[in-house]
């Protein structure tokens, strides 16, 4: 095997055919790749800096003993990009027969067909440089030899070689020909009677050991480096990256890599996992412009230690290993977002290992909370996503705190009524967090006490052929009792015993051999001290364990001075967009507006003008008006009840008399329309108490 890098058009020039085994599947690029292809063709060929794009390997290997004048190879891997650059290579050829230039770089119809398209000398099979399979063959013969290609062709050679058509009508064919003249290969050819060409094209193309996202992120980052930089970069960053992954690289490096371009690129939605390697090209080539490979590969190595001790489970820090261990087992998905922590609290002298350890509970208790109350789990991804987007480095405990206040009603974090009446009343044995649950409330203690191996024991048993001894202690309603209370926080607890309880008596659970008397569990005082195990002590218990529950799952405490900051800082990046001559006022309405105008801003110094698309807000924290442009007046939204609101004028109308109050992007609860200046003081009265309502 002979494997050497090699430009595209060299490996085609020169008498040789390349022949698609009968192995091989059809042409199955569609107008998608094409249109990937092209624009990395344009990228290269328009960047003089640019030197090359790797487009991939193409491995053949002699399909005869290769005496004859015109060579033949059979292609193992690499049809699909051979073949669509011999499309496009046509569609340049005959745009060229019509296309006249004194430019002496771009090469003529003929040079074009001579060196790359087909053997000048060649006869009958061998006239072409590529013979595909079958029909895909028959379309391709048909537009080398410059004739038209009919419907009933091969449906993707005709579209594709169409699509090249149209793209060339209206393109700088120099550049794109630059572009072409730096497609890079790997260009492998084997060896016949030594080299078994179908077991490497099993291999490349079968076992799913081809190229991984993090294989073409590599090749696409060091390959474009000379060599020297290439190894050095190489040693000094991506084996690091390969080490600390291990024996997990091929399988956790695209998640990070979709984790880190998360954090980097904002998407609206969760990236796909086949179209990492290509976010990430356009990441890098952004990036790139503004600065140097190197600090773009410190910056990946430096995420992707974070992602290896949340992710892979290897925090050495011993503050925060155990409450990143909890939160991985209750949701993976919390990636994105911790890696931002991480990199704060790496980074920022404003995030200790207290304050971080502190973060990570906090969000633990946010996923359990939400799980235990039965609220919606699917979309956390995108939840974690949005709020490490909010994290600030100055304050990243608090900006936390503040961004999950601020998640929304179906965002919430569950209050402690909300969780504690949750696990007083669920079937918590159907959840599937029942035993962290357990050993959780366990382990509430400096002593540990290792419960991996024990089970979840119901002490009233499941089985619904109760016997005499437990129908006689629950009673007359034992049916009813069993079944509203088996299920319930008070009936579970955890033993290492679980198959010698059985469905004995609770007596005798409590006195056998390694019975709750003789039980270690803290969860189990509370069941040795009963002389009966009815729904009363049943209830007790989950009530007791329930109180328990919301100090280990903290409640969230945010400051709100901090929550209507952010809102603040929000609302200001909103109006950032607009401006008070966009906002639509006419002559007569801009009139008032600018006479109000000093007025309100002058109320006090903490007042704040936010410019919309159809209004301007004014806030403090909150708003107190909102102004909004109608013919020749304008509209004063005033955040005020109509009941309190002192109007000697007679003029302010009750808000909520109104269904519908267009452009208005704020509530309130008082309107006041501004129709000529003699009225200003009547609006201004108004106003003030607006004010001083959301600043009192």
């Amino acid at each position: 095997m002979n494997a050497q890098d090699l430009p595209l058009t060299q490996l085609l020039d020169g008498a040789k055919q390349f022949i698609v085994p009968i192995f091989q599947r059809d042409y199955s690029w569609r107008t998608k790749h094409c249109q990937q292809l092209w624009n990395d063709i344009l990228r290269v060929g328009i960047d003089p800096a640019a030197r090359a794009h790797f487009l991939g390997s193409v491995v053949y290997i002699a399909a005869e003993d290769n005496q004859a004048a015109i060579p033949r190879w059979l292609l193992i891997d690499g049809q699909q990009r051979l073949t669509t650059v011999t499309l496009l290579l046509t569609a340049l050829r005959d745009r060229l027969k019509s296309h006249t230039s004194d430019n002496e770089a771009l090469p003529s119809a003929e040079e074009v067909e001579d060196r790359f398209l087909r053997n000048r000398h060649g006869k009958g099979e061998r006239r072409n440089k590529v013979m595909l399979r079958r029909a895909d063959n028959d379309a391709l013969s048909t537009l080398l030899a410059g004739q038209e290609v009919p419907e009933a062709a091969a449906e993707t050679v005709r579209e594709n070689y169409t699509f090249f058509q149209e793209r060339l009508a209206e393109a700088n064919l120099a550049q794109v020909y630059a572009g072409i003249s730096k497609l890079v290969i790997v260009d492998v050819s084997l060896t016949r009677g030594h080299d078994d060409p179908q077991m490497i094209f099993e291999s490349l193309n079968s076992t799913g050991l081809d190229l991984t996202q993090a294989d073409l992120i590599r090749n696409f980052v060091l390959m474009r480096l000379d060599d020297e930089l290439q190894t050095r970069l190489y040693e000094d960053y991506w084996r690091p990256i390969e080490l600390d992954f291990g024996n997990r690289y091929r399988s956790e490096f695209d998640k990070f890599c979709r984790d880190f371009l998360v954090l980097k690129l904002r998407p609206s939605k969760q990236l796909r996992a086949d179209e990492i390697y290509y976010h990430f090209r356009n990441y890098f080539h952004a990036e790139s412009a503004t600065r140097s490979v190197e600090d773009v590969l410190a910056e990946l190595r430096r995420f992707a230690g974070y992602y290896v001790r949340f992710s892979l489970g290897r925090e050495q820090d011993t503050q925060l290993a155990a409450a990143s261990g909890r939160l991985r087992a209750q949701v993976e998905v919390a990636s994105p977002l911790m890696l931002r922590l991480h990199d704060a609290h790496a980074r920022t002298g404003a995030f200790d290992s207290r304050a971080f350890k502190e973060a990570i509970e906090l969000l633990e208790s946010y996923v359990f909370r939400r799980s235990a109350c039965d609220m919606q789990t699917r979309s956390l991804y995108q939840i974690f996503a949005g709020i490490a987007y909010k994290i600030r480095d100055a304050e990243p405990l608090q900006s936390l705190k503040v961004a999950l206040y601020r998640g929304g009603r179906k965002r919430r974090f569950p209050s402690d009524t909300e969780f504690r009446d949750a696990l007083e009343t669920r079937d918590v044995y159907a959840m599937r967090s029942c035993a962290y649950l357990l050993d959780r409330l366990e382990n509430d203690s400096k002593e540990k006490i290792d419960t991996s191996t024990f089970t979840i024991e119901h002490v009233m048993p499941q089985n619904e052929d109760l016997s005499a001894a437990w129908r006689e202690m629950l009673g007359v309603e034992w049916k009813l009792t069993q079944e509203t209370w088996l299920h319930r926080l008070g009936n579970l607890t955890l033993t290492g015993y679980n198959s010698e309880y059985s469905d004995r008596a609770f007596d005798e659970k409590k006195s056998m051999t390694k019975g709750f008397n003789d039980s270690p569990l803290r969860l189990n005082r509370f069941i040795r001290e009963q002389v009966s195990w009815t729904a009363a002590e049943i209830e007790a218990r989950g009530k007791a364990l329930a109180q328990q529950a919301v100090k280990v799952w903290p409640v969230l405490l945010v400051d709100m001075v901090e929550v209507r900051a952010a809102e603040l800082e929000e609302h200001r990046a909103a109006a950032a967009q607009h401006s008070i001559e966009t906002v639509g006022f006419d002559a007569e309405a801009r009139t008032l507006f600018d006479a109000i105008r000093p007025h309100l801003l002058t109320l006090g110094d903490d007042v704040v003008e936010l410019c919309g698309a159809k209004s301007v807000v004014y806030r403090v924290f909150d708003h107190f008006v909102e102004v909004l442009p109608r013919s020749r007046r304008i509209l004063l939204l005033a955040n005020i009840d109509f009941d309190e609101l002192d109007d000697p004028s007679g003029q302010a109308e009750d808000a909520s008399d109104f269904a519908f109050i267009t452009n208005a992007s704020e509530g309130g609860g008082v309107i006041f329309s501004l129709r000529n200046l003699e009225e200003l003081p009547a609006a201004m009265h108004i106003v003030k108490q607006a004010y001083e309502r959301v600043t009192g």
